[in-house]
């Protein structure tokens, strides 16, 4: 196939520290072309792959995370891009990571593949209700397919993929907690430090203030810094990948249902099994007492941190292999051709195509 990969413009791609989506596009590109595909990569200005990589900004935007002003320029372009291409030459299809480029799905005139990595919430029903109209949608996990809204058509499961091998496997921890991520109240590190604390375990914290976060992290995180408490930064690299490997267990307190949560995954492909509430993806990614526990409260955070060094660290490597990028870029494949054949007229169930890709 001939695919056009569209990412947010904001962080270049492999991300160097922050960037969930950011990863997800890299690796997921990375596989399709190894598969022979050709892709063309519209990302930020920075970006590599071995992909073609078609930068559309004269620069990243990593403090504007979120900013309408860029994704629409980018989006913009990247419609340029595609409308310019000669007859014989257009793409096959098109695999939209960014909230602007679903929204103008029809102006495209290509089948369009739309990624829902930040979920269908609030507003987002409305929008996403008109959407699936115009591109085959894709949730990330069961958990966001089932909650989604009456109205919202989703085309198929493909949770997000991980190269299990780039991670370090450790199976001699160093004795602390680690929570990563934005310091966002949904995201928990409040909790996290609540949990911590009764639980009288080391915790570190890691992970950007955001513009508009830096109130909640002086009032709620600040406090409590202490010798047994810490924040470490963003992080990035190899600085990373040890502290996932080194840490005992991975809290996620979250109070949301996020669709996917890539930290667990790379928790777990270190061998580092996650403590979270029952909430969103993390119901299917952490196995209740194989590969990490599933909670309700600070309390029982605690509780399980105690009992943590039941957990193998071999059963949570192992529970990464549904994630390899392999199986996660085959299961694309199965949406793209789904997605093709119905802008042909022709209107298989994507089920059928996905059977064997399970």
């Amino acid at each position: 196939m001939k695919i056009a990969m569209l990412a947010p413009p904001w962080l270049e791609i492999p991300p160097r520290r922050y960037g969930g989506i950011e990863h997800v596009v890299a690796l997921l590109t990375h596989q399709l072309v190894q598969m022979t595909h050709e892709v063309i990569l519209f990302a930020a200005p920075g970006s590599h792959s071995i992909a073609t990589v078609q930068p559309l900004l004269r620069k990243a935007h990593p403090n504007k995370i979120g900013h309408v002003l860029q994704e629409i320029d980018h989006v913009t372009q990247a419609l340029d891009y595609v409308d310019s291409m000669p007859i014989g030459k257009e793409f096959d299809v098109l695999h939209d990571h960014t909230t602007a480029g679903v929204a103008l799905a029809r102006r495209f005139g290509v089948p369009m593949v739309h990624t829902m990595h930040n979920g269908h919430a609030g507003d987002r029903a409305g929008f996403y209700c008109l959407r699936s109209l115009d591109a085959d949608l894709v949730a990330v996990s069961e958990a966001q397919r089932r909650t989604a809204p009456n109205g919202i058509r989703i085309a198929a499961v493909v949770p997000n993929p991980i190269d299990v091998d780039q991670w370090p496997f450790r199976t001699d921890k160093l004795g602390y907690a680690l929570w990563v991520g934005r310091f966002d109240p949904a995201k928990g590190p409040d909790r996290a430090i609540a949990a911590a604390r009764r639980a009288k375990f080391p915790l570190i914290l890691a992970g950007p203030v955001q513009p508009g976060q830096a109130t909640y992290f002086r009032n709620e995180i600040e406090p409590y810094l202490n010798g047994m408490i810490r924040y470490v930064g963003e992080i990035g690299g190899q600085r990373k990948a040890d502290l996932f490997a080194n840490a005992t267990a991975l809290l996620m307190p979250i109070r949301w249902n996020e669709p996917f949560g890539m930290v667990m995954v790379e928790a777990l492909a270190c061998g580092t099994p996650v403590i979270a509430f029952a909430e969103g993806a993390a119901t299917e990614i952490v196995i209740d007492g194989t590969n990490g526990y599933l909670v309700n409260d600070e309390a029982g955070m605690a509780d399980a941190l105690e009992g943590i060094g039941s957990i193998a660290a071999r059963e949570c490597r192992d529970s990464c292999e549904r994630y390899e990028p392999a199986r996660v870029a085959h299961r694309y494949l199965d949406v793209f051709t789904a997605a093709i054949e119905k802008s042909k007229g022709n209107h298989g169930p994507i089920e059928e195509l996905q059977h064997d890709r399970k």
